[in-house]
């Protein structure tokens, strides 16, 4: 196999890993109607099950991180795919709501260290090849996940039962793990003929650029070595992550809500006949609407990374990002336009800041910490989800409505402006 077509295939296998644990992770929130009767609960209860999963990644991507640094990304990524199918799983088979987050907190052990794992290797082997355009090309793939997931899953579990769907997102992740196992063996021949990338982890004893004399410093994390420009980075990547996903959660009940868009299209055509008309009405449905944000990241994230790689233009994506979410939620807050408009601007957002927010991890820090790094961001971003994610559904059952949630949604946007300033200040001063 010629380098190229190596490469090719390693962005295809890469690019998979996630496509699963995406569709699953928001399986609980496209099957919300169907999922709450069956417990017995509120809306609140999806809200903790992405708050599970969000206080699992917190404690897990720290650790996935050092595992990825110090074992190398091939082998902790098999590790981490094979809690994400083993979360699902779980998640599929319970019998209550207890054993139902025990499942989505295994799920979210492995599936945001997943994803560190992926861009661990995809800055590998794409360092200095238009790595931002193969970030996003991969994001992209991945959030087909989540496309899929909203468009499919409601149908599923109204006509066969939220088990079979939360069934069928087990069975992608499944494949997904086989995926991964495909890659590794990739790259286990592409090292030992000497095609692949060169290894990040250090020989034990060898010297290093963070330990010049070969020993063991106490500080693995290398926290001192993180610029300023790194920690107002993961900071806007916090409040970011942490009002889009919290919102898209429970907006397939604020669309159905506030402007009566229906949960599903009926067709006349048989089961399968319904799911394609389902999807190919996702403008006019409310998961539907829901899932537009992650419809434009699919399009428009490679176009964003190869215009980002082309340019080297990042700090002004970042604030127009941060700047699109404030009017986006206040509009859905107190304005009854068509929904489309708003979501059309958060989907905007959604492409620019993700586009520039990853690819700049490894041009912050040493290659050997991009996994601790990309570690630390992601338990940041997963701290503020895991907040969040209950608080919207429980506002949403206190309040009886989504504005307080959006007004707080839309000071997240705010402050992630006031970071990508300071962030555009750091980078020109230097």
């Amino acid at each position: 196999m010629s380098p190229t077509w190596q490469r090719r295939a390693v962005l295809l296998l890469c690019s998979l890993f996630t496509f699963g644990s995406y569709f699953a992770y928001d399986s609980v929130g496209a099957i919300e109607t169907s999922l709450l009767p069956a417990l017995s609960m509120g809306r609140e209860a999806v809200g903790i099950l992405y708050s599970v999963y969000s206080v699992a990644a917190v404690v897990s991507v720290p650790l996935g991180g050092i595992l990825i640094d110090r074992f190398g990304a091939r082998r902790a990524s098999l590790l981490f795919s094979a809690l994400v199918t083993t979360g699902a799983a779980l998640v599929g088979y319970s019998r209550g709501f207890g054993s139902m987050c025990l499942g989505r907190f295994v799920f979210g052990c492995g599936s945001e260290s997943l994803v560190v794992a992926q861009n661990a290797i995809l800055a590998r082997w794409f360092a200095g090849r238009r790595l931002a355009f193969v970030l996003g090309l991969a994001l992209a793939l991945s959030r087909l996940g989540t496309i899929l997931s909203f468009n499919t899953e409601a149908r599923i579990a109204a006509g066969l039962g939220f088990r079979a769907a939360l069934h069928g997102a087990t069975v992608l992740c499944a494949f997904c793990l086989l995926a991964n196992l495909a890659y590794s063996a990739l790259e286990v021949r592409a090292v030992a003929t000497g095609t692949g990338p060169a290894p990040t982890v250090p020989e034990v004893g060898t010297a290093s650029e963070e330990d010049p004399g070969g020993r063991d410093t106490g500080r693995h994390f290398g926290l001192h070595r993180f610029p300023a420009a790194f920690w107002l980075l993961s900071v806007l990547c916090t409040v970011f992550y942490s009002s889009i996903f919290p919102f898209t959660a429970l907006s397939t009940d604020l669309f159905h809500e506030k402007w009566g868009l229906p949960l599903a299209l009926s067709s006349g055509g048989g089961f399968w006949a319904s799911i394609g008309d389902n999807v190919l009405g996702m403008f006019i449905t409310a998961p539907g609407t829901s899932s537009l944000i992650m419809l434009a990241s699919l399009f428009l994230a490679p176009a964003a990374g190869y215009l980002m790689d082309r340019t080297g233009w990042r700090t002004g994506p970042m604030l127009l990002g941060a700047l699109l979410l404030v009017p986006s939620f206040l509009l859905l807050a107190f304005t009854r336009l068509p929904p489309a408009l708003p979501m059309l601007l958060l989907a905007i957002a959604f492409v620019l800041v993700p586009a520039t927010i990853w690819p700049a991890v490894p041009r912050m820090v040493p290659a050997s910490r991009v996994g601790t790094a990309y570690g630390l961001m992601t338990m940041m971003q997963n701290l503020g989800l895991a907040v969040m994610t209950w608080a919207n559904g429980k506002l949403r059952d206190t309040t009886h409505s989504y504005v307080v949630s959006l007004m707080l949604f839309a000071a997240l946007g705010a402050v992630g402006v006031v970071c990508a300033v300071l962030l555009r200040r750091t980078w020109r001063s230097h």
